[in-house]
């Protein structure tokens, strides 16, 4: 007897169906083909154990299971449950009637409990796509799954539970979750907030901008200034995940086996803070099984490289192109795979190997050249994407026995939503673009291009600074966030749109560029 049941393969961060086609006839051979790799062929034993430890009995008889489609590789032990229910439906141990109407996922134990997967999100987007009605993954895993509507899922603990569940048997119920409810319930919690944070206002607003326009930044200050406490802060001031932007970013972490058990939709933005010693695969994705690498586990959200001169020259120049194209294509001999790769760059360093260059009571210690020596291990054509760059001085001793509280995350946060919403509005019929740092050419004349004050200022920095033509660009992309914050509280989102870049935009965008190659000498 020929019977067929339906799994799912990951590929990148989405997943395609798999047929399991299974035939028995007289013998006692068993067989596995379609691309099937080790842990897809240890499955026999899993199952048979698996089968009899569970008071059902495996059928010994001669088996072949194809998994279709053949030339698509199939990885891990996710089709350990499917194949079990494919076995047993050709042997007539199961109804093989209503097999099409299911998906089914699931890693086998020995004593026959169903472990989690990975990548049981886009399994589900894929069941829903493809019209399933029904969709079997392990208890672990069932919270995720169930965030897609259209479909029921149905959480197994064991494989007697998804034996009885197909026969009819069993009592189990489908899990209902209210997505939106739980979004909104969850979506505004944050563990740290500005108000803690005494002084920096000047940091505090490049922030503020950063965030507005989705603008990459880079803070330079001596050991103890606030970098990483103030970046750690970042993701209270950034606009909520629209639902989408949760999906998609969920998907990534269920592909790469980062959502703790029981987790549903992602609410908040991620946050993600590799050490400098991060090799350049673990950084843009890739190795033997691929997986998304930081930058992908950051889309949506903040990558936040702390002590950014110590990273390797090598990890750091494969940033270049997924900064610009905000995706990555992670190229093998045997696989080729997109992985988004939409983050906010945030790095911080010091001034010098001491980290007391400049520093307004300590003495630097660093011999000659060191400085000039240290600062050029970011390199120009990176430094060039980074939008702003900022310089932080230390907390004065006032500042910090100030008990009066700062400026609240919220207070923040309300000013960045508002100038999101007129870049929302600005850009509704641009596929692709949704704030002001994905801005192309053609939109920067269109919406960024400043009056003439600002083109005049402009010049005379850039041919005082020698800076590039990304350079240029980019100044424009911050000058109209800065508007967008500005219009904000005086326009509404449609007068805003089309307000024009004003002189003091462009010098305060300008302002935000401090590290250029050419004012080194002036600066350090």
């Amino acid at each position: 007897m020929l019977t067929k049941v339906y799994s799912a393969a990951i590929s990148g961060i989405d997943a395609i169906v798999v047929t399991i086609e299974t035939a028995v006839n007289k013998g006692s051979s068993f067989s596995i083909v379609g691309l099937a790799d080790t842990a897809v062929k240890e499955a026999y034993t899993r199952i048979t154990t698996a089968l009899q430890q569970s008071g059902i009995g495996f059928p010994h008889k001669s088996t072949i299971i194809n998994l279709s489609p053949a030339d698509v590789k199939k990885e891990g032990a996710a089709f350990d449950l499917p194949m079990a229910i494919g076995v047993l439906a050709a042997n007539e141990r199961v109804p093989a009637e209503n097999l099409s109407e299911y998906m089914i996922m699931g890693e086998l134990s020995l004593d026959g409990s169903v472990l989690p997967v990975r990548g049981a999100l886009p399994m589900a987007i894929k069941a829903r796509e493809k019209g399933f009605k029904r969709l079997i993954v392990p208890e672990a895993n069932v919270t995720e799954a169930a965030v897609v509507n259209r479909v029921e899922v149905f959480g197994v603990k064991n494989i007697a539970e998804a034996v009885g569940l197909i026969a009819g048997t069993s009592g189990l119920k489908p899990t209902v979750i209210n997505t939106r409810e739980i979004f909104a319930a969850e979506a505004d919690n944050f563990d740290f907030d500005f108000s803690e944070v005494k002084g920096q206002d000047s940091v505090k607003r490049a922030f503020e901008v950063a965030c507005a326009g989705g603008h990459n930044i880079l803070m330079v200050g001596p050991p103890g200034a606030g970098k990483s406490m103030m970046a750690k802060r970042l993701p209270s001031i950034l606009p909520p995940l629209s639902l989408a932007e949760a999906l998609e970013t969920t998907k990534i972490h269920s592909v790469a086996g980062k959502l703790q058990r029981g987790s549903m939709l992602m609410t908040r933005r991620p946050f993600r803070t590799p050490h400098h010693t991060v090799s350049p695969v673990a950084l843009v994705g890739g190795g033997t099984n691929p997986m998304p690498g930081e930058i992908s586990l950051a889309h949506n959200g903040v990558l936040f490289l702390d002590e950014f001169p110590e990273f390797s020259r090598t990890v750091l120049e494969v940033l270049r192109q997924p900064i610009e194209d905000r995706t990555i294509t992670v190229s093998r001999a045997k696989y080729t795979v997109d992985y988004p790769a939409s983050f906010m760059l945030v790095a911080s360093m010091n001034p010098c190997p001491c980290g007391y260059y400049g520093h307004p009571t300590k003495r630097c210690t660093c011999p000659p050249g060191a400085v000039a020596k240290y600062m050029n291990r970011i390199s120009g054509p990176l430094l060039d994407r980074i939008d702003i760059q900022c310089e932080i001085e230390p907390v004065a001793f006032d500042e910090m026995a100030n008990t009066s509280p700062a400026e609240s995350s919220n207070a923040i946060r309300e000013r960045v939503i508002k100038a999101r919403q007129i870049q929302n509005l600005r850009y509704r019929n641009e596929p692709g673009i949704y704030s002001n740092a994905q801005m192309n050419s053609r939109l920067l004349h269109t919406y960024a291009w400043p009056d003439e004050g600002g083109l005049v200022r402009l010049k005379e920095r850039m041919t005082k600074l020698n800076m590039s033509a990304r350079a240029f660009d980019r100044i424009l992309r911050v000058a109209r966030t800065i508007a967008d914050l500005e219009y904000s509280q005086t326009l509404s989102a449609e007068e805003a749109v089309n307000a024009p870049v004003l002189s003091h935009h462009i010098a305060e965008a300008i302002g935000y560029r401090a590290l250029d190659r050419a004012s080194y000498g002036s600066i350090f």
